[in-house]
């Protein structure tokens, strides 16, 4: 009787991570779709995750003044909470600072990707690291040359063509363990 109401519990929890992978893959065509949405839509998300932080650090350091360091928890709960409200404030230039971050992020990637290849040049599978070197330079560079035309659809596709992968790579395990779930029972 138990056996029969895990393999139940299996079949709806499947079933669910199916129709969250599609919905995950809708959004992503969304965000692909519609790419400047998407950007608007993630630089409010960080907005508001730099207030929240923010907020959790004043906190912090109202309620924990002996620790030390309550000069530090003050100033960057400050600045969360400005960056914050800034990015809220101006969604535009937010965008532009996020598509640039993201620029110099990929940079910072590709030279580290590089380095680990060279140093693991000898193991087998090291080439990999340096073709996602080559990678994240490439897109590096192209948002660079592109910036700040490029900063309505650099996040939003971005973040589209990742929900697309992700959902389809849910999809694929959540079918996969549905099949084997089928053949258990």
């Amino acid at each position: 009787m138990e056996t029969r109401s895990e393999a139940t519990f299996v079949k709806k929890s499947v079933g669910w991570s199916i129709a969250l992978s599609v919905l995950m893959i809708l959004a992503g065509i969304l965000a692909i779709a519609s790419p400047l949405a998407a950007g608007f839509a993630v630089n409010i998300l960080v907005a508001w995750l730099l207030v929240f932080s923010g907020c959790l650090h004043l906190v912090y350091a109202w309620y924990r003044p002996s620790t030390g360091g309550f000069l530090w928890e003050l100033l960057v709960g400050i600045l969360y909470v400005f960056i914050g409200v800034y990015l809220l404030m101006h969604p535009v230039a937010g965008l532009a600072s996020l598509t640039i971050a993201l620029a110099i992020y990929l940079l910072v990637e590709a030279v580290l990707e590089f380095v680990l290849g060279f140093s693991l040049r000898p193991l087998p599978g090291s080439g990999w690291l340096l073709v996602d070197g080559i990678i994240a330079l490439i897109l590096s560079v192209m948002i660079w040359r592109t910036w700040p035309w490029s900063t309505g659809v650099v996040i939003g596709t971005l973040v589209g063509i990742s929900m697309l992968f992700s959902g389809i790579t849910r999809l694929m395990l959540s079918l996969a363990a549905r099949r084997v779930v089928t053949k258990l029972a």
